[in-house]
Parts: structure tokens; sequence; C-alpha cells
């Protein structure tokens, strides 16, 4: 920590002109509020959220069912990626615990849809990128 203090009044200093004690504290108790502001918990399902779309095939079915706007049949998206019964089942799961995708048993079949939090996630990752 001593290192990033050191380098935090440096910073200050080309910044102010001149650093006191007291400008390197008042700036470390605002990066702390910071800090305290994201919250541990927070940060922690917000990642469990980017990792289950960290995998082509969880993403895959992601963009599918945001794409389809409607409920799809779990052999409709076995269609879709070329995974065994058993991926495909894992990788569902790990959507759903994520809250990327909702599942409904409909008789003999579940069926899957993107939650909402999938369709804002979706969008902002096609907004954010370009062609090359």
């Amino acid at each position: 920590m001593a290192q990033a203090t050191d380098r935090l009044r440096r910073y200050l200093e080309d910044e102010l002109e001149v650093c006191r004690s007291e400008d390197v504290e008042q700036r470390l108790e605002e990066l702390e509020t910071l800090e305290a502001a994201l919250g541990g918990d927070r940060v922690s399902a917000e990642l469990d959220v980017l990792s289950a779309l960290a995998n082509e095939t969880r993403y895959t079915l992601v963009r599918v069912l945001v794409a389809a706007e409607e409920e799809l049949c779990v052999c409709e998206l076995n269609a879709v990626v070329d995974v065994s019964e058993s991926g495909l089942s894992h990788a569902l799961s790990a959507l759903v615990d994520a809250g990327l995708v909702d599942a409904d048993k409909d008789g003999r079949w579940k069926k899957y849809r993107a939650t909402n939090r999938a369709v804002a996630l979706v969008t902002v990752l096609e907004g954010s990128v370009t062609d090359a």
C-alpha cells in the first residue's frame, strides 16, 4: 500500500503542483468510499454473470434466446449448439444460475427464455463491438 500511496502523492503533486499529506489522505478516503460503494457481494454477482457468458456455447445460447424473443425447447437449443445433452444441460444450468435464462417445464419438455438481464447485456455488447 505504501507504494500505491507514494504513487498517488506523485500524481497529486503533478495535478495540484503542491501536495500536502492532507490532500493524499482526503483522496484516499474518497477512493475508499468509491470502493465501498461497489460492495464485494455485488462485484461477485456481476463476475458470476460475466463468467457465465465467457464460454462460446453459453454465449451462443443466450444470443439465440435473445434473438428468438420467445421460449425455445431444449431440443431446439440442442440443434443450435454442437454439444452433448449433458453439456447442454450444464450450460443452461449455469445460465439459469446467473439469471440470464429462465426455464419452465411444459409436460415432457423444458423450455428456456432470455431474461431482461440477458437482453440488456446482449444489447450493450452489440453496441460496443463494431465490424472491422
